[in-house]
């Protein structure tokens, strides 16, 4: 149920800059829409669990550089 509702999000969040450029950037490492889509959903998660387990809110500018 949680990959379905994150899913639409990440392709809705692909308007953001920073969306935009990771998704592709997995386009140009040869992987289709849909996995890129699922490589941005798993950003997207690891972030909200880092400021989980950090306990800190959202803070645009502060992401990793891959």
């Amino acid at each position: 149920m949680l990959k379905r509702d994150l899913f639409p999000a990440s392709f809705a969040s692909l308007s953001s800059p920073g969306s935009r450029a990771y998704h592709d950037r997995k386009r140009a490492e040869k992987k289709r829409h849909n996995a890129a889509l699922i490589c941005l959903t798993r950003r997207r998660v690891d972030v909200v669990h880092a400021m989980l387990g950090h306990r800190t809110l959202y803070q645009p500018g502060h992401e990793r550089t891959a």
